[in-house]
């Protein structure tokens, strides 16, 4: 009697690891993580010497604004997400001139930035600790002198917030469906627009 071997059910594919979804744009020039990086440089650099200027030293505006600006140029993304920030972001740089009770204007800001790093609409919940955030300075923080501790503090709740969107951004295993068949290959969810 001969049995026959049942046959091993296929193994179940592993989803593919997650990937940024601005990192997968084919770039004109320069490499993802290097633009990136001196991106977001020049865009916190930019705003942190701005804050420097006063009546008697304009310098930091004009430098401080060109290096916000170029860091927003720089970000990989699609060109349109590159070019909207521009006016809205550097107007919320020189209203934190006005002190610690302007840090709620952050929020502008770190919306440009989900929308510069191309994610979900879901990630936009991230905003409440921002905003939070420039309540507290505001009611805490009544003086320019504390203004240095205002933007420290945000420094913190703006990564902590970028990260917590990311988080936000991921694709969840339990709610999306594996495409099969012939729709497998064309279900990449590639940016198309070139950066």
């Amino acid at each position: 009697m001969s049995e026959s071997a049942a046959p091993s059910p296929a193994p179940a594919a592993t989803p593919a690891p997650w990937v940024e979804p601005a990192a997968r744009l084919p770039l004109r020039w320069g490499r993802y993580d290097d633009r990136r990086a001196i991106g977001l440089l020049l865009i916190a650099g930019g705003l942190l010497h701005l804050q420097s200027s006063d009546t008697g030293n304009l310098i930091p505006l004009i430098t401080g604004s060109a290096a916000h600006v170029a860091g927003w140029l720089i970000m990989p993304a699609a060109g349109w997400r590159r070019v909207l920030p521009l006016a809205p972001s550097t107007l919320v740089v020189w209203l934190l001139l006005t002190g610690p009770s302007s840090m709620w204007t952050l929020t502008v800001p770190f919306l440009f930035w989900l929308l510069v790093r191309h994610r979900p609409w879901r990630s936009a919940l991230a905003v409440g600790p921002v905003l939070l955030n420039g309540v507290v300075c505001a009611t805490l923080f009544t003086e320019y002198r504390w203004m240095p501790v205002a933007v420290a503090l945000s420094a913190v709740v703006l990564v902590a917030s970028a990260w917590g969107a990311r988080a936000l951004a991921r694709p969840v295993a339990s709610i999306r469906r594996p495409a099969r068949g012939a729709d497998a290959a064309t279900a990449t969810d590639t940016p198309t627009a070139s950066a």
